[in-house]
């Protein structure tokens, strides 16, 4: 495939899709990313994908800077694995999105892409952001109660619930937790329906907070 065949091909595509060369410049923006990002391809091509986003990871650490670790792992083809980042975007906006990358050779001259796909996962992150909150605000609550009386019997947690429970407890999200126990997401609702029911409980937090009173987890 020749790259002219690859930018028709990410032009067709939903996610917001770019790519850039071994120097880390940006040499194609489709229109998906002209919406999610908030700027013209137009403005891009040609600039330093990593002057533009600035990109930061979970952890608050810059990711995105002149030597790029994607395109390191690309170069020495190595596998690079779906990341999520917090980018700069139009407006003075940030956003998160998650990234796939897909590393691609022109047959002719032999020139090495880096594309970049990327989903705006902006609520999903806002949402784990609140739900690390309001277990922090259980935790206090829990710790800090005065003369608790003891709590009535309740039916025993299995295992996996308990496990639910304290990953909630540490504040990751559903789609964290259900990858980390390797099940599917109606079996993490399932799990957490369970653990309300035995505890007496409506939500997860109040799952979380009872769980942490009773010391069963």
């Amino acid at each position: 495939m020749l790259e002219r065949e690859l930018f028709r091909l990410l032009e067709g595509t939903a996610d917001a899709a770019f790519s850039v060369d071994a120097g880390g410049l940006i040499c194609s923006w489709n229109r998906a990313a002209e919406r999610l990002f908030g700027y013209p391809a137009s403005d891009i091509l040609q600039r330093p994908c990593a002057d533009l986003f600035q990109g930061r990871g979970a952890l608050g650490t810059l990711v995105c800077s002149e030597t790029c670790d994607v395109l390191e792992c690309a170069a020495a083809g190595r596998e690079v694995s779906n990341y999520d980042l917090e980018v700069n975007a139009g407006g003075g906006r940030s956003l998160w999105v998650n990234i796939s990358i897909l590393v691609f050779c022109d047959q002719r001259t032999g020139r090495r892409l880096v594309v970049h796909l990327a989903r705006d996962i902006t609520e999903r992150k806002r949402a784990e952001e609140l739900t690390q909150k309001l277990v922090q605000a259980a935790k206090q609550l829990a710790s800090h109660a005065e003369n608790p009386s003891p709590p009535a019997p309740v039916s025993q947690l299995t295992d996996q619930e308990k496990r639910v429970l304290q990953l909630l407890a540490k504040g990751r999200g559903s789609a964290e937790v259900a990858r980390e126990l390797r099940i599917t997401p109606r079996t993490l609702r399932n799990h957490i329906s369970h653990a309300n029911r035995k505890l007496r409980t409506r939500n997860r937090l109040e799952a979380v907070m009872h769980a942490m009173r009773r010391g069963l987890i």
